[in-house]
């Protein structure tokens, strides 16, 4: 379906993926304030490496990390409007998290760089994270070949 702007608001895969990982950015947003979901949760600082808070007992979190994970699923529901905002939140949130990936290879984890907090787990995941958003903005909005 093309609304009178001309974007394309019908059904597509991209959308649904786009909405998908928004959701559950916003889920897991949620379940870092959740205690015992989030251990040591009565440690959890607004930012900084100080914050021994972990979701799953593993991804290090604070208040502002939390609050990232949330603002990253509502822009995920709300670029899945329409294909190419879809793609451009798929990619380019990728590429976001390819980025928080690197910067959390060179910081020093105990610094006060480290403001988000990240730690080893959170460093694997961004990378995944990062490919994998990348690769599914870019597989599904690939325009199969004209048929005759």
């Amino acid at each position: 379906m093309v609304n009178r702007t001309g974007a394309n608001t019908g059904k597509h895969p991209i959308r649904t993926a786009a909405q998908v990982v928004g959701a559950v950015f916003l889920l897991v947003g949620i379940l870092g304030f959740i205690p015992g979901i989030t251990s040591n949760y009565d440690t959890m600082q607004f930012a900084g490496h100080e914050s021994e808070a972990k979701l799953l007992g593993l991804f290090q979190v604070s208040i502002l990390h939390n609050l990232v994970h949330l603002a990253f699923g509502v822009a995920g529901l709300a670029l899945a409007r329409t294909v190419a905002s879809a793609r451009t939140y798929l990619v380019g949130g990728g590429a976001i998290y390819l980025v928080l990936w690197l910067y959390g290879l060179v910081i020093d984890h105990e610094s006060g760089a480290n403001f988000v907090p990240l730690n080893g787990a959170d460093n694997w995941l961004h990378l995944f994270l990062g490919l994998g958003m990348i690769g599914l903005g870019l597989a599904l909005s690939r325009r199969p070949a004209n048929r005759r």
